[in-house]
């Protein structure tokens, strides 16, 4: 019988993190910033059916990078997860904390356990009724979580771009101007010498919007959009419906073709 053969258990976990990193590299970045009336996601995805920012539950978003049909179950195992909480307690005890440990300890799980890790880094990110009960938490592909203020880059050149958002970035801002900046950090590549155009309709944007009474959630694209990236024009997004058709209160908004996509180019 042939003996097996034997890797140390802090290269197996080396290789298992090398991959994982090198795999959420190729994606496109995810850029959350956090404004003077909620919290903003931006990524540039040409797609209008495989979505990477995503409504949970009333106040509660997901953004992900990575290989899609993997953060796709994520998002799904997200929302069955706060529907059955909110229906056996109560709306109010959904919390993004809640759902961040809960995907910390899935993916845990997976990279200590399993033959691949699972490619993906996540965002939940809840809006409060003020700006300091805001929360953003970055769920990493081996489970651990950080607790992030005001600025999140995940996928592509996160550290080259975390960098340049971080000097940019201050609280307050409008949404025009959080808007802007991440789209001028999109387009940089984060190396701050030229600076590529990305139209509107090559961006997925969305808010979580505090002013909103109950769904915080809402899309933008479109002309309204194009507006706040041209004009500056901070206005709050409006009181309508969401423009994406998300789901009914706790429903899951299953994205269509989740078969073995990835975000990658």
């Amino acid at each position: 019988m042939n003996m097996p053969f034997y890797v140390s258990p802090e290269q197996l976990m080396k290789d298992r993190a090398d991959f994982a990193r090198k795999g959420i590299a190729r994606g496109r970045s995810v850029v959350v910033l956090a404004y003077e009336d909620g919290i903003a996601f931006a990524t540039e995805n040409p797609s209008r059916a495989l979505h990477k920012i995503s409504e949970i539950y009333d106040r509660i978003a997901f953004a992900a990078v990575g290989k899609y049909n993997e953060f796709e179950n994520l998002r799904v195992a997200g929302v069955r997860y706060a529907d059955l909480r909110g229906y056996s307690y109560d709306r109010t005890d959904v919390n993004a904390r809640g759902l961040a440990n809960a995907y910390a300890q899935t993916l845990g799980t997976v990279f200590t356990t399993e033959s691949k890790p699972l490619e993906v880094e996540l965002v939940v990110a809840e809006v409060g009724r003020t700006a300091a009960q805001d929360q953003l938490y970055r769920i990493s592909y081996d489970g651990s979580v950080a607790d992030e203020q005001g600025v999140v880059v995940m996928g592509g050149q996160a550290d080259q771009l975390g960098s340049v958002l971080r000097d940019a970035w201050q609280p307050g801002l409008g949404l025009g101007e959080v808007l802007r900046l991440a789209v001028r950090a999109l387009g940089s590549g984060g190396d701050g010498d030229e600076t590529r155009a990305i139209p509107a309709a090559q961006l997925e944007v969305a808010v979580l919007d505090r002013t909103r009474p109950r769904r915080a959630f809402r899309r933008l694209s479109g002309s309204a959009l194009e507006e706040l990236l041209a004009a500056g024009d901070d206005a709050t997004t409006g009181d309508g419906a969401p423009s994406d058709g998300g789901p009914s209160d706790g429903a899951p908004d299953d994205a269509s073709g989740a078969g073995a996509a990835t975000d990658e180019g």
